[in-house]
């Protein structure tokens, strides 16, 4: 297996036009690096340090936010270097530049997640192991919340494009500093509001990246904190009574596969295309004398489909698509949203919306949803479906949703495809040219969840580097060779443990195609799935 791995390793650092994976000595290397730290690049670009670090170094980078992950292992030998750039007189960002040894050529920057200031460390040492020169920012602001963002639209359109497109050039222009030459191809990797971010890129600037992998986009942003909001107000006016305790979950989880399970042909606790469920949480509402762990009141019922209910506001206006059913949402749903607002909404109305940290974001209403919408002079909205320019730049766009995601629906995935379709005029076949949209069952937010949900988005979620196994190397593949993908393999690690190897793969679709077990078929065998309509 370790051989095979180093083998097409190998083969995928010498995938480059014109020439392979291009190495220095260590003497070389270090003189470098050490040179970079006192080159100036612009008066906007001040340099705070330059390191050069082995492979296996676990890296630990002092004083940063403590609610940011601060460590990661060195996957590569690198030279890191750290800048703060001043985007405005108001605002700045902080960003790395990893400049691996053995370059390729290749450029890519890395996105955040949620509305946090966070630079994405194993995302960074994923993208050098392969070769990458790779950039990472933190996104105008430090730490996971959103009080930089008052009285403040600086660090807001830093938080929205500006990060990016930002950390993009200064890196590009350290990496051609560094390498005595500029790169071949630039590539963006990003999941949740790393996927807003691709897409924004996509959108308003695709010269910027040739290849973009973006996965659980948070784009219709105003949309997804409005949602996300609805949750714990839902539960508070619902009262102590409301929501189904926890002796039922199992009983409601069971339930819901009981009524969807079979709809794509095995009966394996994954729905492959969650859009056909129609849950009736009613058909558990308790009868005399039943055990109450095993069925609920109408009361719960109702909180119930309150939950899995897509969101309209002032007029009957599209707001936001349900949260597609999936065993465990009751459980998240408490753990993220019972106690208090969630903090991304909670904030974002605070800091970004409304400039007020006293305003009280426990109810929030259509109202407040349409201001929401009305005022987004950044455009962190992200939801523009019309991708000519891309088209026409010949960027490529790989966009992935895990169908477990119960934080970001992936119905607004749908939704999005549906709507690039409708403003361009284009069937499937047309946006196959430059757009693919694969779902992939039993994934959890952009990791994690119980199917075969391992496809080389993040290093630990990563099984092979294959590209039919692995959605940056498959975008390499498209950019470099031409090939695009028509499925994207994932793969299950035994008890989700990568360290104990691949239980089973499965092929994911290309939507809006879904896979369907054929009949008498394994469903934890690849070939027994076909791709329907």
């Amino acid at each position: 297996m370790m051989i095979l791995f180093a083998s097409t390793l190998l083969a995928f650092l010498c995938l480059r036009v014109g020439a392979t994976g291009e190495t220095q000595n260590d003497a070389t290397f270090d003189e470098a690096c050490a040179q970079l730290g006192s080159t100036v690049f612009s008066p906007e670009v001040k340099t705070l340090s330059a390191e050069v670090l082995p492979a296996g170094t676990t890296l630990i980078v002092p004083g940063l936010d403590s609610s940011c992950t601060n460590s990661t292992t060195i996957a590569a030998d690198l030279c890191r270097l750290s800048l703060n750039v001043t985007t405005s007189p108001r605002s700045d960002v902080l960003m790395e530049v990893w400049l691996p040894r053995n370059w390729t050529g290749r450029f890519l920057s890395t996105g955040n997640g949620g509305i946090n200031g966070c630079l994405s460390y194993d995302d960074m040492a994923y993208a050098t192991s392969l070769g990458f020169a790779t950039t990472g920012s933190n996104n105008g602001h430090s730490g996971q919340n959103g009080t930089r963002f008052l009285n403040n639209i600086e660090v807001i359109k830093d938080y929205s494009y500006r990060a990016i497109t930002t950390s993009a050039a200064v890196g590009k222009e350290v990496t051609a500093s560094f390498y005595q030459k500029g790169h071949t191809r630039s590539y963006y990797l990003g999941c949740s509001t790393g996927g807003r971010q691709g897409f924004k890129m996509a959108q308003d600037f695709p010269e910027i990246f040739d290849g973009i992998v973006a996965g659980a986009p948070a784009f219709n942003f105003q949309g997804l904190m409005s949602w996300s909001g609805t949750f714990h107000s839902i539960i508070k006016r619902g009262g102590a009574d409301g929501f189904p305790p926890a002796s039922t979950w199992s009983a409601v989880d069971a339930e819901l596969l009981a009524q969807c399970d079979h709809l794509d042909g095995a009966v394996d606790g994954i729905l492959e295309d969650p859009s056909l469920c129609n849950f009736r949480p009613e058909a558990l509402i308790c009868q005399n004398g039943q055990n109450t762990s095993t069925c609920l009141t109408g009361k719960q019922a109702d909180m119930i489909r309150q939950f899995l209910s897509p969101v309209y506001g002032v007029n009957g206006s599209f707001v936001y698509p349900r949260m597609e059913p999936a065993p465990g949402f009751l459980s998240f749903i408490n753990s993220s949203y019972s106690a208090a607002q969630f903090l991304y909404t909670d904030h974002w109305f605070k800091y970004a919306l409304y400039n007020d940290p006293n305003f009280n974001t426990t109810f929030l209403g259509p109202d407040n949803w349409n201001y929401a919408f009305q005022n987004d002079p950044t455009g962190a909205r992200t939801w523009s479906g019309d991708l000519t320019q891309m088209a026409a730049h010949g960027t490529k766009l790989i966009h992935y949703h895990g169908l477990q995601d119960t934080l970001i629906s992936s119905a607004s995935s749908n939704t999005y495809y549906d709507l690039a379709s409708r403003t361009m005029s284009l069937s499937s076949d047309g946006l196959d040219d430059f757009y693919r949209y694969f779902r992939i069952s039993g994934m959890g937010h952009c990791t994690g969840g119980i199917g075969a949900s391992a496809i080389g988005n993040r290093g630990a979620n990563t099984a092979s580097i294959d590209p039919a196994q692995n959605v940056l190397t498959a975008m390499v593949r498209w950019v470099e060779e031409g090939q695009a993908p028509e499925a994207v393999i994932g793969s299950r690690f035994r008890n989700g443990t990568k360290a104990l190897g691949v239980e089973y793969t499965r092929s994911h679709c290309k939507f809006p195609l879904r896979n369907m077990l054929k009949p008498g078929g394994n469903s934890t065998v690849m070939g027994d799935w076909e791709c329907v309509v």
